[in-house]
């Protein structure tokens, strides 16, 4: 069960987080960019294979607490949450900054959201790989939006102010996860060492398994206080073992390699110490229109 929050000035000391999931704006998420289709062509997929939520709760959020996102669970999901974040997880998309057209109320105002399967739908995602009940979720949560928001987008690729992130002259430094025999690897009910992990520490991040273009995904997220996507550009196509001396609980907002506050390890400098670095650019960066939205009505 993985779980997406925002903790207002607290955070854990330690947090364990995959790769397995898409990033939301807050604080500690981040995960694989997978490419969905749009809202008309998702509740055709999911009327055709009978698999949606059956039943969906969504009431404005009246309380005040700080713990906002959301908790995905075998048969649907229930959070705190903006429409907003909801469109972004639904096209896979890295920020919010990738929604146009969206009023204002689609990022301001929260709602609590629950949605469950059918017990045999739930059932059936238990059988499916994590790439395809990913999917799966992407495809649910456009159907959601088309029918309950009554929700009408439209792509759009434009030429955006990026980081590309490229091995830096003298050439990559990172272990290959397929050689690394190290002891301190975290091993899997299988036995296995896990694949596409990150854990925060209070002034490191630990990858494992970790891709080069999942890398990309995470500096693209707010976590990683960049100011602008990422885009893989390295070329290095295995999976790695690294310790980055940097992490999320104690990282400052850093637009560019000489913008880091006092003696916070920027990101920029901790990259460079396996081979890499991240080079201004501009880059084809898909985005959603929104064409059409409204309010849904509470149940």
């Amino acid at each position: 069960m993985l779980m997406h929050v925002v903790r207002a000035l607290k955070f854990p000391r330690k947090s364990l987080l995959t790769a397995a999931w898409i990033a939301f704006a807050s604080p500690m998420a981040f995960a694989q960019i997978s490419t969905v289709t749009g809202p008309e062509a998702s509740a055709a997929i999911n009327a055709a294979s009978g698999f949606s939520f059956e039943v969906a709760s969504i009431r404005p959020h009246m309380g005040t607490t700080t713990t906002m996102g959301w908790k995905h669970q075998p048969d649907g999901f229930t959070g705190t949450v903006t429409v907003a974040m909801l469109v972004q997880y639904a096209y896979g998309l890295r920020t919010l900054n990738q929604i146009s057209g969206a009023p204002d109320w689609m990022k301001t105002e929260w709602l609590e959201v629950e949605a469950r399967m059918s017990a045999e739908d739930g059932a059936e995602m238990q059988k499916l790989s994590s790439a395809e009940s990913n999917a799966r979720r992407h495809l649910m949560m456009q159907a959601l939006l088309a029918g309950r928001f009554k929700l009408k987008t439209h792509p759009e690729t434009n030429q955006t102010p990026v980081y590309e992130l490229v091995v830096a002259e003298g050439g990559s430094k990172l272990q290959d996860a397929a050689t690394d025999s190290s002891e301190h690897l975290e091993m899997g009910k299988d036995g296995k060492p896990l694949v596409g992990m990150l854990r925060f520490l209070i002034d490191t991040t630990i990858a494992q398994g970790y891709s080069m273009a999942s890398l990309a995904d995470f500096l693209s997220q707010p976590v990683a206080r960049v100011g602008r996507p990422v885009l893989d550009k390295t070329g290095l196509t295995s999976t790695y073992d690294f310790t980055i001396n940097w992490s999320a609980y104690s990282a400052k907002v850093e637009t560019s390699p000489n913008s880091r506050e006092g003696n916070t390890p920027s990101i920029f400098e901790a990259l460079q110490e396996f081979g890499l670095k991240l080079q201004l650019a501009t880059g084809p960066i898909d985005t959603i229109v929104i064409d059409h939205i409204e309010r849904p009505t509470e149940d």
